[in-house]
Protein backbone atom coordinates (compact mmCIF):
# COMPACT_ATOMS: atom_id res chain seq x y z
CA UNK A 1 0.00 0.00 0.00
CA UNK A 2 2.97 2.32 0.53
CA UNK A 3 3.88 2.02 -3.17
CA UNK A 4 0.28 2.74 -4.14
CA UNK A 5 0.23 5.84 -1.92
CA UNK A 6 3.50 6.97 -3.52
CA UNK A 7 2.05 6.59 -7.02
CA UNK A 8 -1.13 8.47 -6.06
CA UNK A 9 0.87 11.34 -4.53
CA UNK A 10 3.11 11.53 -7.59
CA UNK A 11 0.09 11.65 -9.90
CA UNK A 12 -1.69 14.25 -7.76
CA UNK A 13 1.35 16.56 -7.79
CA UNK A 14 2.82 15.80 -11.19
CA UNK A 15 -0.24 15.81 -13.45
CA UNK A 16 -1.56 19.33 -12.74
CA UNK A 17 1.98 20.72 -12.58
CA UNK A 18 2.89 19.28 -15.98
CA UNK A 19 -0.42 20.33 -17.56
CA UNK A 20 0.18 23.87 -16.28
CA UNK A 21 3.74 23.84 -17.62
CA UNK A 22 2.73 22.36 -20.99
CA UNK A 23 0.00 24.98 -21.56
CA UNK A 24 2.37 27.78 -20.51
CA UNK A 25 5.19 26.61 -22.79
CA UNK A 26 2.80 25.99 -25.67
CA UNK A 27 1.42 29.52 -25.36
CA UNK A 28 4.92 30.94 -25.35
CA UNK A 29 5.96 28.77 -28.31
CA UNK A 30 2.96 29.96 -30.34
CA UNK A 31 4.25 33.52 -30.02
CA UNK A 32 7.95 32.84 -30.48
CA UNK A 33 9.47 29.39 -30.33
CA UNK A 34 13.05 28.63 -29.31
CA UNK A 35 15.16 25.48 -29.19
CA UNK A 36 14.82 25.42 -25.40
CA UNK A 37 11.01 25.63 -25.64
CA UNK A 38 10.89 22.63 -27.98
CA UNK A 39 13.05 20.51 -25.66
CA UNK A 40 11.02 21.53 -22.61
CA UNK A 41 7.74 20.76 -24.41
CA UNK A 42 9.03 17.30 -25.29
CA UNK A 43 10.18 16.74 -21.73
CA UNK A 44 6.73 17.73 -20.48
CA UNK A 45 5.09 15.42 -23.02
CA UNK A 46 7.27 12.54 -21.79
CA UNK A 47 6.22 13.25 -18.20
CA UNK A 48 2.55 13.37 -19.17
CA UNK A 49 2.95 10.04 -20.99
CA UNK A 50 4.31 8.50 -17.79
CA UNK A 51 1.51 10.02 -15.71
CA UNK A 52 -1.20 8.83 -18.11
CA UNK A 53 0.02 5.24 -17.73
CA UNK A 54 0.74 5.54 -14.02
CA UNK A 55 -2.81 4.33 -13.14
CA UNK A 56 -1.84 0.92 -14.58
CA UNK A 57 0.98 0.81 -12.02
CA UNK A 58 -1.48 1.86 -9.32
CA UNK A 59 -3.73 -1.08 -10.18
CA UNK A 60 -0.71 -3.40 -10.18
CA UNK A 61 0.43 -2.12 -6.78
CA UNK A 62 -3.09 -2.41 -5.35
CA UNK A 63 -3.22 -6.05 -6.53
CA UNK A 64 -0.04 -6.94 -4.63
CA UNK A 65 2.38 -6.56 -7.57
CA UNK A 66 0.31 -8.92 -9.74
CA UNK A 67 -1.38 -8.00 -13.03
CA UNK A 68 -5.18 -8.18 -12.71
CA UNK A 69 -5.78 -6.56 -16.10
CA UNK A 70 -5.85 -8.35 -19.50
CA UNK A 71 -2.37 -9.67 -20.30
CA UNK A 72 -2.36 -7.93 -23.69
CA UNK A 73 -2.22 -4.58 -21.85
CA UNK A 74 0.95 -5.54 -19.98
CA UNK A 75 3.51 -4.88 -22.76
CA UNK A 76 1.62 -1.79 -23.99
CA UNK A 77 1.52 -0.16 -20.55
CA UNK A 78 5.13 -1.03 -19.80
CA UNK A 79 6.37 0.13 -23.20
CA UNK A 80 4.84 3.58 -22.64
CA UNK A 81 5.97 3.71 -19.01
CA UNK A 82 9.59 2.71 -19.68
CA UNK A 83 9.83 4.85 -22.81
CA UNK A 84 8.74 7.91 -20.85
CA UNK A 85 11.43 7.24 -18.22
CA UNK A 86 14.24 7.17 -20.76
CA UNK A 87 12.75 10.02 -22.78
CA UNK A 88 12.93 12.17 -19.64
CA UNK A 89 16.60 11.35 -19.09
CA UNK A 90 17.43 12.00 -22.77
CA UNK A 91 15.64 15.35 -22.89
CA UNK A 92 17.22 16.43 -19.59
CA UNK A 93 20.57 15.69 -21.23
CA UNK A 94 19.59 17.59 -24.38
CA UNK A 95 18.68 20.61 -22.24
CA UNK A 96 22.05 20.43 -20.49
CA UNK A 97 23.83 20.40 -23.86
CA UNK A 98 21.74 23.37 -25.04
CA UNK A 99 22.59 25.35 -21.89
CA UNK A 100 26.27 24.42 -22.12
CA UNK A 101 26.66 25.47 -25.75
CA UNK A 102 24.74 28.70 -25.19
CA UNK A 103 27.00 29.80 -22.32
CA UNK A 104 30.41 28.36 -23.17
CA UNK A 105 30.23 29.07 -26.93
CA UNK A 106 27.65 31.89 -27.13
CA UNK A 107 28.66 33.42 -30.47
CA UNK A 108 29.33 30.14 -32.25
CA UNK A 109 26.11 28.55 -30.99
CA UNK A 110 23.93 31.61 -31.66
CA UNK A 111 24.55 31.29 -35.42
CA UNK A 112 23.40 27.65 -35.33
CA UNK A 113 20.59 27.97 -32.82
CA UNK A 114 17.55 26.98 -34.87
CA UNK A 115 14.26 25.46 -33.66
CA UNK A 116 14.41 23.06 -36.60
CA UNK A 117 17.54 21.44 -35.17
CA UNK A 118 15.83 20.96 -31.81
CA UNK A 119 12.81 19.40 -33.56
CA UNK A 120 15.04 16.99 -35.47
CA UNK A 121 16.92 16.09 -32.28
CA UNK A 122 13.60 15.51 -30.52
CA UNK A 123 12.45 13.06 -33.21
CA UNK A 124 15.74 11.17 -32.90
CA UNK A 125 15.42 10.95 -29.10
CA UNK A 126 11.83 9.68 -29.30
CA UNK A 127 12.89 7.02 -31.80
CA UNK A 128 15.94 6.07 -29.72
CA UNK A 129 13.97 5.57 -26.51
CA UNK A 130 10.97 3.85 -28.08
CA UNK A 131 13.09 1.47 -30.17
CA UNK A 132 15.09 0.34 -27.14
CA UNK A 133 12.02 -0.05 -24.93
CA UNK A 134 10.21 -2.09 -27.58
CA UNK A 135 12.00 -5.11 -26.09
CA UNK A 136 9.01 -5.43 -23.73
CA UNK A 137 6.94 -6.71 -26.68
CA UNK A 138 9.59 -9.24 -27.70
CA UNK A 139 10.34 -10.32 -24.12
CA UNK A 140 6.66 -10.99 -23.53
CA UNK A 141 6.70 -13.92 -25.98
CA UNK A 142 10.39 -14.84 -26.34
CA UNK A 143 10.87 -18.24 -24.74
CA UNK A 144 7.85 -17.57 -22.56
CA UNK A 145 6.02 -19.89 -20.26
CA UNK A 146 2.41 -20.71 -21.00
CA UNK A 147 0.74 -17.55 -19.79
CA UNK A 148 -2.79 -18.03 -18.63
CA UNK A 149 -4.94 -15.38 -17.10
CA UNK A 150 -4.55 -15.95 -13.36
CA UNK A 151 -4.24 -13.78 -10.31
CA UNK A 152 -0.55 -14.58 -9.78
CA UNK A 153 0.78 -13.31 -13.10
CA UNK A 154 3.42 -10.58 -12.70
CA UNK A 155 3.72 -8.19 -15.62
CA UNK A 156 7.22 -7.97 -17.13
CA UNK A 157 8.67 -9.72 -14.09
CA UNK A 158 7.51 -13.33 -14.19
CA UNK A 159 10.27 -14.42 -16.60
CA UNK A 160 11.35 -17.89 -17.62
CA UNK A 161 15.04 -18.76 -17.82
CA UNK A 162 14.94 -18.31 -21.58
CA UNK A 163 13.40 -14.87 -21.25
CA UNK A 164 16.03 -13.80 -18.70
CA UNK A 165 18.83 -14.76 -21.11
CA UNK A 166 17.23 -12.44 -23.64
CA UNK A 167 16.20 -9.58 -21.33
CA UNK A 168 19.18 -9.15 -18.98
CA UNK A 169 21.81 -8.25 -21.66
CA UNK A 170 19.36 -5.78 -23.23
CA UNK A 171 18.75 -4.18 -19.84
CA UNK A 172 22.51 -3.75 -19.50
CA UNK A 173 22.51 -1.96 -22.85
CA UNK A 174 19.74 0.33 -21.59
CA UNK A 175 21.91 1.17 -18.59
CA UNK A 176 24.89 2.11 -20.77
CA UNK A 177 23.18 3.81 -23.72
CA UNK A 178 20.15 5.48 -22.13
CA UNK A 179 21.42 6.22 -18.61
CA UNK A 180 25.19 6.14 -18.11
CA UNK A 181 26.16 8.08 -21.24
CA UNK A 182 23.41 10.73 -20.86
CA UNK A 183 24.24 11.12 -17.15
CA UNK A 184 27.95 11.59 -17.93
CA UNK A 185 27.16 14.17 -20.61
CA UNK A 186 24.78 15.99 -18.25
CA UNK A 187 27.38 16.15 -15.46
CA UNK A 188 30.00 17.50 -17.87
CA UNK A 189 27.66 20.11 -19.37
CA UNK A 190 26.20 21.46 -16.13
CA UNK A 191 29.54 21.48 -14.32
CA UNK A 192 31.05 23.68 -17.03
CA UNK A 193 27.81 25.65 -17.47
CA UNK A 194 27.78 26.67 -13.79
CA UNK A 195 31.56 27.21 -13.67
CA UNK A 196 31.51 29.62 -16.62
CA UNK A 197 28.48 31.54 -15.34
CA UNK A 198 29.92 31.97 -11.85
CA UNK A 199 33.24 33.21 -13.28
CA UNK A 200 31.61 36.06 -15.23
CA UNK A 201 31.14 39.21 -13.11
CA UNK A 202 28.67 40.77 -15.57
CA UNK A 203 26.09 37.99 -15.04
CA UNK A 204 23.35 38.99 -12.53
CA UNK A 205 23.33 37.10 -9.24
CA UNK A 206 19.74 35.95 -9.82
CA UNK A 207 20.71 34.29 -13.09
CA UNK A 208 23.63 32.55 -11.40
CA UNK A 209 21.33 31.26 -8.67
CA UNK A 210 18.90 29.95 -11.27
CA UNK A 211 21.77 28.16 -13.04
CA UNK A 212 22.88 26.48 -9.83
CA UNK A 213 19.27 25.53 -9.01
CA UNK A 214 18.79 24.05 -12.49
CA UNK A 215 21.97 21.99 -12.22
CA UNK A 216 21.17 20.73 -8.72
CA UNK A 217 17.55 19.83 -9.61
CA UNK A 218 18.72 17.89 -12.67
CA UNK A 219 21.40 15.99 -10.75
CA UNK A 220 18.93 15.09 -8.01
CA UNK A 221 16.52 13.87 -10.68
CA UNK A 222 19.13 11.58 -12.20
CA UNK A 223 20.50 10.40 -8.86
CA UNK A 224 17.22 9.76 -7.05
CA UNK A 225 14.80 8.84 -9.85
CA UNK A 226 16.88 7.15 -12.54
CA UNK A 227 20.02 5.76 -10.89
CA UNK A 228 18.53 3.05 -8.60
CA UNK A 229 16.39 1.55 -11.36
CA UNK A 230 19.24 1.51 -13.87
CA UNK A 231 21.67 0.08 -11.34
CA UNK A 232 19.21 -2.79 -10.96
CA UNK A 233 19.94 -3.62 -14.62
CA UNK A 234 23.63 -4.11 -13.81
CA UNK A 235 22.91 -6.10 -10.66
CA UNK A 236 20.45 -8.28 -12.56
CA UNK A 237 22.98 -8.95 -15.32
CA UNK A 238 25.65 -9.96 -12.79
CA UNK A 239 23.32 -12.12 -10.67
CA UNK A 240 21.50 -13.58 -13.72
CA UNK A 241 18.13 -12.63 -12.24
CA UNK A 242 16.07 -9.55 -11.46
CA UNK A 243 16.95 -8.22 -7.99
CA UNK A 244 14.03 -8.32 -5.55
CA UNK A 245 14.27 -4.55 -4.90
CA UNK A 246 13.89 -3.67 -8.58
CA UNK A 247 10.15 -3.08 -8.13
CA UNK A 248 10.82 -0.36 -5.54
CA UNK A 249 13.56 1.21 -7.68
CA UNK A 250 11.06 1.38 -10.54
CA UNK A 251 8.63 3.14 -8.21
CA UNK A 252 11.15 5.95 -7.67
CA UNK A 253 11.32 6.66 -11.41
CA UNK A 254 7.77 8.00 -11.36
CA UNK A 255 8.91 10.73 -8.95
CA UNK A 256 10.69 12.26 -11.93
CA UNK A 257 7.35 13.52 -13.26
CA UNK A 258 6.80 15.47 -10.05
CA UNK A 259 10.37 16.85 -9.89
CA UNK A 260 10.63 17.98 -13.51
CA UNK A 261 8.39 21.05 -12.95
CA UNK A 262 11.18 22.39 -10.71
CA UNK A 263 13.51 22.15 -13.69
CA UNK A 264 10.91 23.87 -15.87
CA UNK A 265 10.78 26.71 -13.35
CA UNK A 266 14.54 27.28 -13.47
CA UNK A 267 14.69 26.81 -17.27
CA UNK A 268 11.90 29.04 -18.56
CA UNK A 269 11.10 32.67 -17.82
CA UNK A 270 7.59 32.04 -19.19
CA UNK A 271 6.98 29.37 -16.55
CA UNK A 272 8.40 31.65 -13.84
CA UNK A 273 6.10 34.51 -14.87
CA UNK A 274 3.08 32.19 -15.05
CA UNK A 275 3.89 30.76 -11.64
CA UNK A 276 4.33 34.24 -10.20
CA UNK A 277 0.91 35.16 -11.63
CA UNK A 278 -0.67 32.15 -9.94
CA UNK A 279 0.96 33.05 -6.61
CA UNK A 280 -0.26 36.66 -6.86
CA UNK A 281 -3.80 35.50 -7.73
CA UNK A 282 -3.83 33.13 -4.75
CA UNK A 283 -2.56 35.89 -2.46
CA UNK A 284 -5.31 38.25 -3.67
CA UNK A 285 -7.99 35.60 -3.11
CA UNK A 286 -6.58 34.92 0.34
CA UNK A 287 -6.75 38.62 1.20
CA UNK A 288 -10.35 38.77 -0.02
CA UNK A 289 -11.31 35.78 2.11
CA UNK A 290 -9.51 37.16 5.16
CA UNK A 291 -11.13 40.56 4.64
CA UNK A 292 -14.57 39.00 4.29
CA UNK A 293 -14.09 36.93 7.45
CA UNK A 294 -12.86 39.99 9.35
CA UNK A 295 -15.89 42.02 8.26
CA UNK A 296 -18.23 39.20 9.29
CA UNK A 297 -16.61 39.03 12.72
CA UNK A 298 -16.85 42.81 13.13
CA UNK A 299 -20.53 42.75 12.10
CA UNK A 300 -21.27 39.96 14.56
CA UNK A 301 -19.50 41.80 17.41
CA UNK A 302 -21.31 45.06 16.63
CA UNK A 303 -24.67 43.26 16.59
CA UNK A 304 -23.87 41.70 19.93
CA UNK A 305 -23.03 45.05 21.46
CA UNK A 306 -26.55 46.37 20.68
CA UNK A 307 -28.37 43.43 22.27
Amino acid sequence: MLVLAFYILTFAVGFPANIFTFVTLLGKACRRVSASDILLLNLTAADLLLLLFLPFKMVEAAAGRTWPLPIVLCPVANFCFYSSIYLSSLFLTALSVERYLGVVFPLHYKDRKRPGRAMAASVVLWLLASSHCSIVFVAQYHGSKNQSVDTSYKCYDDFSEGQLKFVLPLRLELFVVLFLLPFAVTIFCYTNFVRVLLSRPNIPLQKKQRAVGLAVATMVNFGVCFAPYNISHVVGFVEKKSPPWRFYALTLTSLNAALDPIIFYFSSMAVQRAMAGVVVALQNKFRVVVGWCSSEVSTTESDGSFT
